[in-house]
């Protein structure tokens, strides 16, 4: 495609190739991530995902060899050969990713296609060539993960898939290639490294992960430019700060959008959701927000509400916030083409909508009828968009749900020549479909932030990379089976690798009929997910917590009230990814690389770094295999301690999720609140795991952005064990206060937790002293507890 190198330059960061069939360059990012680029379509990036591209400066080398030019980074080694093929090396001179030298050479399908169309099978074919193709060598031992919510297992390798926001709402299988989401990044994992990839092209783009041939994995598009980030790591967590480094990390939420949330299509009229808010407090089911899905508009008018059903929505709202509750209501891109209608009429008359390859304004149908779409790729709609989020907030609407944006309609798919303004770049579909729900996310969240002066909080169906900026996601329109409650996890994993923390799935299933049974399930499931969203389809069967039994009742209470007591450990690490890019819910992979046994796990995860969940993810089993990796953990329910690394058999009747917690864990706790501000929590808890270890503690007023101003205050906890003699075992923790700008704690309660094996009876404690003062404990079954003040001081704890 390229053909030989004519010649090379070097402007500042960029290492510029002349070829005889077009231009390229390589530019360094940082020592660790390069960019690959030819301007195929534009001269420029124009990247929708990176917004404010930060350049290291790095000293490198460049040399010409009789085979390459090569480019030398203190972390990198960088191999440009003609045709733009490209390989990248580690310091120590190891072949990370190499291009594939041949052409592509799919395996070949036998037989009659159209005998198998006839009769219904959904045939495949190998694929066609894309006008942008980058084939990589398969080495043989490459685990793949990333690109977003795609179905399948965790490790992507001989999976598919293609990047073109889809609304499906048929049952998501494997064999599924696009979704609602494009994140066109993934993770390599090697024997002999680690890097990530970052295609960032927003046209319809292909991902064979070696599935056509097991010699190469290959990545393309079907417009666009040449644009993709190699990003070099000492492991998986470089390679995530890395890439979220160039495009964004999710910002810290205001804490009670990681409360329980309920919704359903569709909580009208106002009645209904009086009697659902009801039902929570009667019932002592902690919820912090309801969703209001499209039936409260008038007409499915957007930025309207149904004055018969909700005939005074401002008090009602009012109402319902004195109980607790949030409102959020959900928000569609198509607007009604309705003459007098104010949306309607504002778009058309400053030229808001999309149009036609005449210049003409186009229309679709989806919920409200014949309808138009904003276009969101130009600034000036953005800002009217944002400005219509008032009319919400006015309401008392504490977060907006933004869906159909893939864009869906119902007449058929928008066509490839609808027309977009892009900033001045006037382009088509084809470049703007796979932006259009990131566009119009940003959009819903700086108009709550400049009308709220809070955190917004926006959920989004579509998404493309860098999303994470400004919404939470959920899975799209699954449906109440098993399979979608197992196949759950690895999605929500690989949403999280791919930058995407606030992550989360409709608990119980939005489709179908759900069970008292799987709701158990998938509701110990969410107790873990950072967005906890219970939500069903209109004409489905009620899924509340106490739509089943009393059994069911009792399951969904205690795991939402286990999540109420774990908020300020998971609000910990909401704020500490703001930092990091490293997301809640976590491949075991992420933190234990090395070992080989959890590369391919699907149906374990990490919450955080500190807890590991292995949920039972099968109609009717009552106990499973759980892989613990290297240290010590001690379950969660029983204070058992094991040793890791190796395969474990644990019981788990319908109440028990099993949990595992590791040595040296210091988890902070909650009192459990019906929502959150319910109470002032002037107390900590403090869940103590015995052994080495230290945590960070951080507390704000949980909804502006003063935190971002110093107003905050951060706990440092750290603790040692040491045996004085073979009877006797001390533990110190000591208590630091590293940063006081927001009011603090007045005491800590501590909840040590007593220690036992299959072997040995449990441990017992013998005195307790804060500051060299003796104090006071209390007895329980397997753990004591006592209070001190929150001060800074060392608290010792004397074992018999």
């Amino acid at each position: 495609m390229f053909g030989k190198i004519l010649s090379h330059s070097i402007e500042k960061n960029k290492v510029f190739f002349q070829f005889e069939e077009g231009q390229g360059r390589v530019e360094i990012i940082t020592p660790w991530i390069i960019n690959i680029f030819s301007p195929l379509k534009y001269d420029d990036h124009y990247s929708r995902a990176i917004e404010d591209l930060k350049i290291e400066s790095c000293s490198f080398k460049v040399k010409a060899k009789e085979c390459c030019i090569e480019i030398k980074t203190e972390a990198l080694t960088v191999k440009v050969y003609e045709d733009f093929k490209v390989d990248f090396y580690d310091k120590q001179g190891r072949v990370l990713c190499e291009d594939f030298r041949e052409e592509r050479d799919p395996f070949i399908r036998r037989g009659n296609v159209s005998i198998a169309e006839e009769e219904g099978h959904n045939v495949e074919t190998n694929n066609e060539k894309h006008k942008i193709e980058v084939i990589k060598k398969l080495f043989g031992d490459e685990k793949f993960y990333g690109l977003g919510d795609k179905t399948g297992h965790l490790n992507k390798r001989g999976y598919n898939y293609e990047m073109w926001n889809t609304d499906d709402p048929s049952p998501h299988v494997e064999s599924y290639k696009a979704l609602y989401k494009t994140i066109p990044f993934f993770i390599t994992l090697r024997d002999e490294g680690v890097f990530g990839i970052f295609f960032d092209n927003t046209f319809k783009s292909y991902f064979d992960m070696g599935k056509e041939n097991s010699a190469y994995y290959y990545f393309g598009a079907d417009g666009g430019n040449l644009d993709y980030y190699f990003i070099g790591g000492k492991g998986i967590q470089d390679i995530l700060m890395g890439y979220t480094n160039l495009t964004g990390k999710t910002p810290l939420p205001q804490i009670w959008s990681l409360g329980y949330q309920q919704s359903r299509w569709a909580y009208a009229p106002e009645s209904r959701v009086r009697e659902i808010a009801k039902n929570f407090r009667e019932k002592d089911v902690p919820c912090d927000v309801i969703h209001l899905d499209i039936e409260y508009m008038d007409n499915f008018k957007v930025f309207t509400w149904h004055k018969e059903r909700f005939p005074e929505e401002k008090k009602t709202l009012k109402d319902l916030k004195e109980q607790g509750f949030k409102i959020v209501t959900i928000i569609d891109p198509g607007v009604k083409k309705e003459k007098d209608y104010d949306i309607y009429e504002t778009g058309l008359k400053n030229g808001y909508f999309a149009t036609d390859k005449d210049g003409i304004t186009y229309v679709n149908r989806v919920w409200p009828g014949d309808s138009v779409f904003p276009d969101f790729s130009q600034e000036e709609t953005r800002n009217w968009w944002s400005e219509n989020q008032k009319i919400m907030l006015d309401s008392g609407v504490a977060g907006i749900w933004n869906d159909m944006n893939e864009p869906a309609s119902f007449n058929g798919a928008l066509p490839d020549d609808v027309q977009f303004e892009n900033e001045g770049r006037n382009t088509d579909h084809t470049e703007i479909h796979n932006v259009y729900g990131h566009l119009m996310s940003k959009a819903t969240f700086e108009g709550i932030k400049k009308y709220s002066g809070k955190r917004p909080f926006v959920i989004t169906r579509a998404a493309y990379a860098g999303t994470q900026k400004y919404s939470t996601v959920w899975t799209g329109d699954n449906q109440s089976f098993w399979e979608h409650l197992r196949m759950s996890i690895p999605m929500l994993l690989n949403l999280g690798i791919s930058g995407i923390s606030f992550c989360g799935t409709d608990v119980g299933g939005f489709s179908f009929d759900c069970t008292g049974e799987l709701l158990s399930r998938w509701v110990q499931v969410g107790c873990f997910t950072p967005l906890f969203r219970n939500h069903s389809c209109i004409h489905t069967r009620d899924q509340e917590p106490w739509a089943f039994d009393e059994e069911t009742l009792n399951i969904n209470r205690k795991y939402i009230k286990l999540r109420y007591k774990l908020l300020p450990y998971l609000y910990d690490l909401m704020w500490k990814g703001e930092s990091t890019g490293l997301p809640v819910m976590r491949p075991l992979v992420l933190h234990y690389e090395q070992d080989d046994r959890v590369h391919e796990i699907n149906d374990e995860f990490l919450f955080g770094e500190n807890i590991l969940v292995a949920p039972i993810l099968e109609q009717g089993k009552t106990y499973r295999a759980v892989y613990l990796p290297e240290g010590t953990w001690m379950d969660y329910w029983t204070k058992e301690v094991i040793e890791g690394a190796q395969l474990i058999a644990k019981e788990a009747p319908l109440d028990v999720c099993p949990i595992y917690v590791k040595a040296g864990s210091i988890i902070p706790n909650y009192p459990v609140q019906s929502y959150v501000g319910e109470k002032e929590i002037k107390e900590l808890t403090l869940d103590i795991y015995p052994g080495e270890g230290n945590y960070v503690h951080y507390m704000d007023d949980g909804e502006s952005f003063n935190y971002r101003e110093g107003e905050y205050t951060l706990y440092e906890f750290s603790m040692e064990v040491k045996d004085e003699a073979t009877e006797a075992t001390e533990v110190a923790i000591d208590i630091r206060k590293t940063h006081e700008g927001f009011k603090g704690y007045e005491s800590f309660k501590v909840l040590y937790n007593k220690t036992s094996n299959k072997t040995s009876n449990m441990t017992s404690v013998k005195e307790v002293y804060f500051k060299d003062k003796k104090v006071e404990f209390k007895e329980n079954n397997n753990h004591i507890e006592f209070i001190v003040p929150a001060e800074e001081g060392r608290i010792i704890i004397k074992e018999k």
